[in-house]
């Protein structure tokens, strides 16, 4: 709890200032939940396991009623997981199997998950192990590639820690054998594998995928393809790209691109409800309301009418108007009778919002929803957004509507995860003929004719070697410390009554991420049933090369 956490900490005789800090922070968080209720992801877990602990008779139904339990993905299993998992299965009924991959491990540094755990199941004497190497899905070039990499790093990584079993567990992908059901796809050499050599800015690495891409659909309307990103920002740029050349894709990102598009079309009307005066936000919300179901307009009519409301200086004229002044002084448009009517109409939609702003936020999101959309998906979002509203309403009076503009702008730029009620947000199974744009992990368990790796450079894909530039490490920190690494470090410290090293979790943080991203080329290779392209880019300044494990296949390619 926060106040043990707190005690601990005032007997230390070191600072720690950054678990004091996370102390500070986790104090409020729990506050807040309990202000509302609430519990998070963790809670989840963690209450589960205490109720198992606790509850005895709970515990054997739920044994009676599940004698077998299959865990898929055991690999990135956390602690408290498997505690549940042990306690349902630990009887003479009980049967668990864990199904995983340890070289597919690609959670362990921003989740709960660790690797650790499923190893040292497979180490325990009643442990029955049955290795499954056989695999499909890939012809036998792609397959070989995913080989030599696993070899090089277990035999020759450059990185010590790296080494041996430090980031793969050393077991070959192999081909099915003849007359398996689930046979091989055919290496013919049209198929292309292709490792770029020569490096690109990440301007002309997007070009460059999108050119492929375009010449190669045409001919190839029935088969699957992705571009895999190291990034979600990345893959925005890209399916930006692919928009501009009208090529059909799908994207499997932080949130898509049909639910940022709602979530951006509710904001500029809510924004405007939160500056009424602004002329700027008067334009943007009439915009939203043209194109959602406002009296038509030629586009010449509603871009006048547009500069009109922008430069208004008064739009409260032209919202309540009077019998001398009806805010229409300076637009001679206004007196064509299809203008006059759409302005009209414009008027008493706008005074309707503007006196629902007396309804708590989540109620007005419903209003503005069933107004401006019509489509199923659309609808559902703002159904979700305005549930999510309502439970994050604090007890005091509801949020300001600046707030909810500030929270939907945040969603609507990508900067906050939303899953809405496309296609690609609900499951996903890829289509022929429409580019898939994934990162490397979301791209995780599906598998496409043709994949495109993207940005495999030594900044996205580090090796641990000294002088190399991490994620979460900012240059303007003493020593590039990871500073959310060195948090934890602390906490564990303050938790386990240990001395705190500076730094050393740093480092360690380091070969993680460097053992993970390993592992997740080796996901990007294994995605792809015939052919393969790997490209990289030398980043915004100019001073990447290429991944250390990128110049290892190139070495070591097939001529």
């Amino acid at each position: 709890t926060p106040a043990d956490l707190r005690q601990r900490l005032e007997a230390r005789s070191d600072p720690l200032p950054l678990a004091r800090m996370g102390l500070e922070i986790y104090q409020v968080y729990q506050q807040r939940l309990a202000r509302q209720g609430g519990v998070d992801f963790d809670d989840l877990i963690r209450l589960a396991l205490t109720a198992l602990q606790t509850d005895p008779a709970l515990l054997d139904r739920l044994r009676r009623r599940w004698p077998y339990v299959l865990e898929d993905e055991a690999q990135d299993s956390s602690a408290l997981q498997e505690r549940i998992l042990r306690l349902l299965t630990d009887h003479p009924q009980g049967n668990w199997v864990r199904v995983g991959d340890p070289n597919q491990a690609i959670n362990t540094t921003f989740t709960t998950a660790d690797l650790r755990y499923l190893l040292r199941f497979l180490e325990e004497p009643r442990v029955v192990r049955r290795e499954m190497v056989r695999s499909g899905r890939s012809t036998r070039r792609i397959i070989a590639l995913a080989n030599r990499l696993m070899d090089w790093v277990v035999y020759e990584h450059p990185t010590p820690a790296l080494r041996g079993e430090g980031a793969f567990r050393h077991q070959w992908i192999r081909p099915t054998p003849p007359g398996d059901p689930q046979p091989n796809p055919e290496d013919t050499p049209d198929l292309r594998v292709h490792l770029h050599a020569q490096g690109m800015t990440p301007e002309e690495e997007l070009e460059a995928v999108v050119r492929s891409l375009a010449r190669w659909l045409p001919s190839h309307r029935e088969a699957t393809v992705a571009v895999l990103v190291p990034s979600n920002e990345r893959g925005f740029q890209l399916v930006e790209a692919l928009h501009r050349q009208a090529i059909p894709c799908d994207e499997l990102l932080r949130s898509t691109s049909a639910t940022r598009q709602t979530v951006r079309l509710l904001q500029e009307v809510v924004a405007w409800l939160a500056h009424p005066l602004s002329g700027v936000h008067l334009a943007r919300a009439y915009t939203v309301w043209a194109r959602q179901g406002g009296p038509p307009l030629e586009p010449e009519q509603e871009r006048a009418v547009r500069q009109f409301l922008r430069r208004h200086r008064r739009p409260e004229a032209f919202l309540w108007p009077q019998a001398s002044d009806d805010g229409l002084e300076h637009f001679p448009l206004a007196e064509q009778p299809s203008v006059r009517e759409h302005l009209a109409a414009l008027r008493a939609t706008l005074r309707r919002w503007l006196e629902a702003t007396a309804m708590p936020a989540d109620q007005l999101l419903l209003l503005l929803g069933r107004e401006l959309f019509t489509e199923p998906d659309q609808v559902a979002l703002v159904h979700k957004l305005a549930r999510l509203l309502g439970a994050a309403r604090p007890p005091y009076p509801g949020w300001r509507l600046a707030e909810v503009s500030e929270e939907l702008a945040r969603i609507a730029r990508n900067e906050r995860r939303f899953l809405g009620f496309s296609s690609e947000d609900l499951g996903y199974t890829p289509r022929p003929g429409r580019v898939t744009v994934a990162t490397m992990h979301k791209a995780k368990g599906l598998e496409w004719d043709r994949v495109y790796l993207m940005g495999v450079n030594e900044y996205d894909f580090p090796s641990g070697r000294p002088g190399e530039r991490y994620r979460g490490e900012p240059w303007y920190l003493r020593e590039g410390l990871n500073l959310e690494a060195e948090a934890l470090a602390q906490l564990e410290a303050l938790v386990e009554e240990r001395p705190y090293r500076p730094g050393e979790a740093t480092r360690q943080a380091r070969l993680d991420y460097a053992a993970e991203r390993l592992r997740l080329l080796y996901v990007g290779i294994t995605r792809a049933r015939k052919e393969l392209i790997v490209t990289w880019n030398s980043g915004p300044r100019g001073e990447n090369g290429p991944a250390l494990a990128l110049q290892a296949l190139l070495e070591r390619r097939e001529t």
